[in-house]
């Protein structure tokens, strides 16, 4: 081969060997470009903090309510949740779920309290592991909790009392459903429900029931109060299933009997007071527990010290208030 073709033959080689050099760069360019989306999104989801929430039952609209106002704010601070709870209410499982939490290295929990030492020493072990908690809905005073995002118990029965009394002119006699005879949050509305009751010798609290956080055990002891309280004039539920049970009874054996004041904000219930059935309601804020509980969770983690007891708003529903709010005329 003559020099000239040699050179020419190096030539083509050198332009193909640049080409296929070039092709490799920009391929390779490429696939970073693609790749880089994931990867930044990985690292994302790496620096998210794992917040479990662990609810009293797992569909129930209340504590649903609770997790749609935590998966909001977990959306506006960049926090992965995730949302767990036994299928009926099962304190035991809760326990369970607690401690899976803590084996799984979350980041943070957030739990109903249950009254429970039990459950004091789990949360007690979550936060010396250093997996900060916050109490949601029920409080666990006694544990080493960060802090309790819900509803001031005690003043809702106290605003509970102030509806009956006003209601009843401050004279006549009173029976009260509570959800449950061991939850702390249940015996705090108790007590500010005495406390107003208690100012006015006229009006009497006759006897206290628990529902068991059953509608159907609800209507079965109002339906013994009704017959050994034949004059009963009002009837208080002081969880959300206790108005619409005590409502069922009512209206079986006494449809023109007790005024009913009922808790929480269930459709039913709301229903209810539409239909003049049920006089009023007192509404919780669950979304706002949710939402509240994350957005601390955000101040715990940017540093900041957290108050011993965030409080929720409560309102109450009656007819008029219910007729503003929908528009509707009821029935």
């Amino acid at each position: 081969m003559s020099h000239r073709k040699w050179n020419i033959t190096i030539a083509i080689l050198l332009l193909i060997f640049i080409s296929l050099l070039a092709c490799f760069y920009l391929s390779t360019m490429r696939i970073r470009q693609l790749i880089q989306p994931i990867l930044s999104d990985d690292s994302s989801q790496a620096a998210m903090h794992h917040v479990i929430l662990i609810s009293q039952e797992l569909d129930n609209p209340y504590w649903r309510s609770i997790e749609q106002g935590a998966i909001d704010a977990s959306a506006k601070y960049g926090m992965q949740l995730e949302y767990e709870g036994p299928i009926r209410i099962d304190p035991q499982e809760q326990i369970k779920l607690l401690e899976k939490a803590i084996s799984a290295k979350a980041d943070a929990v957030l739990v109903q309290g249950m009254n429970d030492p039990q459950s004091v020493a789990i949360i007690n072990q979550a936060v010396s592991q250093g997996i900060p908690v916050i109490t949601v809905d029920t409080d666990e005073p006694t544990s080493k909790r960060l802090s309790y995002v819900g509803t001031n118990n005690a003043d809702a029965g106290k605003t509970m009392g102030e509806l009956v009394a006003k209601a009843a002119e401050n004279r006549g006699s009173v029976a009260v459903m509570i959800g449950n005879e061991l939850a702390p949050n249940q015996q705090l509305r108790l007590e500010g429900f005495r406390s107003v009751i208690s100012r006015f010798p006229e009006l009497s609290l006759v006897d206290v029931r628990s529902s068991d956080i059953s509608r159907l055990q609800a209507t079965g002891e109002t339906e013994k109060l009704l017959i050994q309280y034949p004059n009963l004039e009002y009837m208080v539920g002081l969880s959300a299933l206790d108005g619409i049970g005590i409502a069922d009874a009512v209206e079986r054996l006494r449809p023109n009997g007790p005024q009913i004041f009922a808790f929480d904000a269930l459709q039913e219930t709301l229903m209810q007071i539409a239909s003049g059935k049920i006089h009023s309601t007192i509404v919780q804020q669950p979304y706002d527990m949710g939402y509240d509980a994350i957005t601390l969770l955000n101040d715990f983690f940017q540093g900041k010290k957290l108050p011993e007891q965030h409080f929720t708003k409560i309102k109450v529903m009656d007819q008029p208030t219910l007729k503003n709010e929908t528009g509707e005329t009821g029935s």
